[in-house]
């Protein structure tokens, strides 16, 4: 599943960092502190590995 927008793949990006334990947990905030426990290192890699050219900066809700 691609990224919507650029925040979403820059957050799984710092919450695969963490998965994999490149960074610390505790240093997370926000929703990529809700990713690294919500969802698994292939979904996370999926996320954080979308192309960022044609995103836009925030998802439109």
């Amino acid at each position: 599943m691609p990224a919507q927008s650029k925040a979403q793949q820059k957050a799984a990006g710092a919450a695969l960092s963490a998965k994999r334990g490149e960074t610390l947990k505790k240093d997370l905030k926000g929703a990529s502190r809700q990713m690294v426990e919500s969802m698994t290192e292939k979904e996370l890699d999926d996320l954080a590995s979308t192309r960022r050219k044609d995103l836009p900066e925030k998802k439109k809700s």
